[in-house]
């Protein structure tokens, strides 16, 4: 036990953790709604007055010390890079606050952890990353009941990608034009496959490909944000999904150009042979793929995997018994409620459930789809159909997420 509680420790030692605590919660990938409310609710819990401002590139942060007269304030400006979904670090800051909540540890302390906690973060290995998107990709393949070839190339041009999004992530020249050459790779592969050795389902292969860089999540945090009227985060994030959505048709587009003025002509089917095995095989894979790209802890793979399946099979059958949006809908309510539920009960982040159990409901796939059919067909008509149904999957889970947290609602809104 400290040996003063944790509201009582300096000021300074007190705002030093809460900055590394948002600063942490932000790299996970936590949406500003969520992020601001958890350092509202530690703030309360050390006695410190505290003005949070969240946006997916920094934060500002603004303390005072309610036990001074004085009205001076401490401000911090963090600049931070857009926040990927790594499980594994939001647990153990989650575990830290609940410490210093406890008063297991003292502030000062807690800080500490959480640089250590920076100080273990490595990037992920080469072969790790290479093997993880070429696995999704044929996974998603396999889901989507693919002929084999067409399995096979979505698999070999993830792993590409893979390789490349490994390399690019540690030259920060090549950052910027990252997407469009993983555009590039993967449908200069389903192309040539296409021309020299069997037909494909063309721009379905392309997509399944580009599944793991696909800005589904990026969209419905969006919208997320922008219902909790987080306005300027919202709309950051989802202009960022687009543009990250218009660099991947751009590398597609160009693929398709050269190829077309070499001659090359890809032979194109459309065909979904595979029996029921194949798709629950896919499936099973593919949770077990998420896993490891989401950085979940060991104890929680099973649990990470159990959620995918969920959500995908809740989505399935729910969608035939009606529509799709309505099964969309079902899946994000159901696992929005139960991860809050398994939240509360064993007092961990209701993430690592709820985002598990979304992720292959989100529109990534749908809104590549439209844009690259619009560019490639030059119909405007194509492209309002394409939005219309993006807006459909968009509004059954952002509903589902509201409703689930209406229902049981989030522990301290992690």
């Amino acid at each position: 036990m400290p040996s003063i509680p944790a509201h009582a420790a300096p000021f300074q030692a007190r705002v030093d953790f809460l900055v590394a605590l948002a600063t942490h919660l932000h790299t996970c990938g936590t949406t500003a709604q969520r992020l601001e409310g958890a350092v509202l609710g530690m703030a309360r819990r050390l006695k410190v007055e505290c003005e949070p401002w969240s946006n997916p590139t920094g934060m500002i942060l603004s303390f005072r010390d309610p036990a001074q007269t004085s009205p001076l304030t401490e401000t911090r400006v963090v600049r931070l890079s857009p926040g990927d979904t790594d499980l594994y670090r939001l647990s153990e800051t989650d575990r830290i606050a609940e410490e210093v909540i406890d008063g297991r540890i003292d502030p000062k302390k807690g800080y500490e952890e959480l640089r250590a906690l920076d100080a273990r973060r490595k990037p992920q290995r080469f072969w790790t990353m290479v093997a993880s998107f070429g696995l999704i990709s044929l996974a998603i393949a396999a889901v989507l009941r693919l002929p084999w070839l067409d399995i096979a190339t979505a698999g070999v041009a993830g792993m590409l990608i893979g390789g490349w999004m490994n390399y690019t992530n540690r030259r920060s020249a090549l950052k910027e034009s990252s997407e469009a050459m993983a555009g590039i790779l993967a449908a200069l592969v389903a192309i040539l496959v296409a021309a020299y050795v069997g037909p494909l389902n063309l721009n379905t292969v392309i997509i399944a490909s580009l599944v793991v860089l696909l800005p589904g999540m990026a969209f419905t945090n969006a919208i997320n944000e922008l219902t909790s009227q987080h306005l300027v985060s919202g709309t950051a994030r989802f202009a960022g999904a687009l543009t990250l959505i218009l660099k991947l048709t751009i590398g597609v587009m160009i693929a398709f150009a050269c190829t077309e003025a070499l001659g090359i002509d890809p032979q194109i089917r459309y065909a979904r042979p595979q029996p029921d095995w194949v798709e629950y095989a896919g499936l099973l894979l593919a949770a077990a793929t998420f896993s490891v790209v989401f950085r979940a802890d060991r104890r929680d793979v099973p649990v990470v995997m159990a959620a995918a399946i969920a959500g995908y099979l809740i989505s399935r059958f729910a969608g035939q018994a009606g529509d799709g949006v309505a099964g969309t809908f079902l899946a994000a309510f159901a696992m929005t409620a139960i991860g809050n539920a398994w939240a509360r009960h064993y007092n961990r982040p209701g993430a690592i459930v709820r985002l598990p159990g979304i992720i292959m409901l989100v529109p990534g796939s749908a809104s590549l789809r439209g844009l690259m059919t619009m560019v490639q067909e030059q119909n405007a008509s194509t492209g309002q159909a394409a939005l219309l149904t993006v807006l459909n999957i968009l509004g059954a889970l952002v509903a589902g997420l509201l409703f689930g947290n209406l229902v049981i609602s989030a522990r301290r809104n992690l």
